[in-house]
């Protein structure tokens, strides 16, 4: 089913469509009761420093990379470097062939569902689980994230309950906390078995050598420690120079992504467990993911897309994810994101419809904690696709009728005819017309009006209107 097919299918789904707006709205209001002034007042003030931070950070990253690896050494764990999502594969499956490792439970992470891990261990015969309730029921379903922060948020509790019984052999339950108890019981017994625990990291601190980790329901420190190797797998992009910038981006983190002050946990991992700790992992390794983003890096204005913090208020906000929902992007991430970062790390014309998808209203960039500008870079991206297509010949016909425009509205007398015999096609009781007849209905027409009606012409045009107004005067 291709991309135009598959939308219309979840507009035409009332259930799903009331599912996305309640539970974005939830997040919405949540978010808005934590940063309003009487609450926050300082809240601007910490959008600007954190922005600021980030673009240091980035246009530093050498630097602030080389220092994080010293730091991380200085601990005990190692560093590894990965150029790409096969490289994150290869170095898993060689560590758990290397430790005779069965089973590796993972906690929440989006830079491990961009590159697909889950699959490429599988298909390496290494079992992996996923422990965040929602990516659990997600893996079980064999779906992809639906949200950035609430992966099953297109799921009711009695679909839950069809997984479960499914894929668990449990008897059917659709009470939430019951379902709630049935996964933590399968859970507890994959964290006793697990021979390694893979994480992602919400932050990485380059002077302390940390990985931040900033959940809701416990079950990353039970992967970080429980398990004897703890591997963590994160964007190059996820410095931040000092420990004491946290308290900017821990502020906002929580706020914006689901309306907390602060994620119930927020963990600092600094390497294997020490002499006379009694808890933590043995081994300790940081996989740091570049997969493009050093060629992002490289383009000073689409560089901040890599300031992202993966909070998911752009999507809440957005009028057209809160339509289409998450499953209708092509990628991992949805939504204003998933429309700015999708096309630099996939190719600009794989999809070259999804920047278009944009109502360019801005409240993504209104809502943005790192003050992303998304309309901006959704703007270059469409500027670039279609130089491409018309560079390619894919835009001919759209390029003549501009031409033909041009040239209309450098002759006057043309351009009123021109008016006039529209009118031809102005229903008598005025409106908008749902199609454009014949020959006019082609083309970059046919696909504008294939969304959406136009209004018709008036029946009398400004200037004949105007002629009459001289002449009753």
């Amino acid at each position: 089913m291709n991309a135009p097919e598959k939308i219309r299918t979840t507009l035409a789904n009332a259930d799903l469509q009331a599912a996305i707006y309640a539970a974005t709205g939830r997040l919405m209001k949540k978010r808005a009761a934590v940063v309003g002034p009487e609450i926050l007042p300082d809240y601007q003030e910490l959008r600007t420093q954190a922005a600021a931070v980030k673009r240091h950070t980035l246009e530093n990253l050498d630097h602030y990379l080389e220092q994080l690896e010293a730091n991380v050494t200085r601990r005990g764990g190692k560093v590894v470097w990965c150029k790409d999502g096969a490289e994150v594969a290869g170095f898993l499956t060689r560590l758990a062939r290397e430790k005779s490792a069965r089973l590796i439970v993972k906690s929440k992470s989006m830079t491990t569902e961009e590159i697909d891990l889950n699959e490429e261990l599988e298909h390496a015969g290494i079992e992996t689980v996923e422990t965040d309730l929602g990516e659990y029921i997600i893996q079980l379903a064999r779906q992809k994230p639906y949200h950035i922060v609430a992966p099953a948020l297109h799921m009711t509790r009695y679909e839950v309950a069809d997984i479960f019984t499914e894929k668990l052999g449990v008897e059917r339950e659709t009470v939430i906390e019951k379902q709630t108890m049935l996964a933590r019981r399968v859970l507890r017994e994959k964290f006793l078995a697990a021979d390694i625990g893979v994480s992602g990291a919400n932050f990485l601190v380059a002077d302390d050598g940390a990985v931040v980790l900033c959940t809701n329901e416990g079950n990353a420190r039970l992967t970080t420690t429980a398990p004897r190797i703890h591997v963590a797998v994160a964007g190059i992009e996820k410095l931040v120079p000092r420990a004491a910038d946290l308290a900017v981006f821990l502020k906002l983190l929580g706020r914006s992504a689901t309306g907390q002050p602060l994620t119930v946990y927020t963990s600092f991992l600094s390497g294997p467990r020490r002499e006379g700790e009694i808890d933590g992992p043995e081994e300790f390794y940081l996989v740091l993911l570049d997969k493009g983003r050093t060629e992002v890096l490289a383009d000073p204005e689409r560089r901040q897309s890599l300031c992202c913090i993966r909070c998911g208020a752009c999507l809440n906000h957005c009028p057209v994810y809160r339509k289409i929902g998450g499953h209708n992007y092509p990628w991992v991430y949805s939504g204003p994101l998933g429309a700015v970062i999708a096309p630099m790390y996939q190719g600009m014309m794989r999809d070259p419809w999804l920047p278009f998808a944009s109502s360019l209203c801005g409240a993504c960039a209104d809502v943005c904690p790192v003050k992303i500008e998304l309309p901006k870079l959704l703007l270059e991206h469409r500027e670039q696709i279609v130089r491409i297509q018309t560079q390619e010949g894919r835009n001919r016909l759209e390029k003549l009728g501009f031409r033909l425009w041009a040239w209309l509205m450098r002759h006057p007398k043309l351009f009123e005819l021109a008016g006039s015999a529209g009118s031809v096609l102005a229903p008598e009781s005025g409106g908008w017309l749902e199609r454009l007849p014949g020959l006019l209905n082609a083309g970059p027409a046919r696909a504008w009006t294939s969304q959406r009606d136009l209004p018709a012409p008036a029946a009398r045009s400004f200037r004949q209107l105007w002629r009459e107004r001289q002449a009753r005067s």
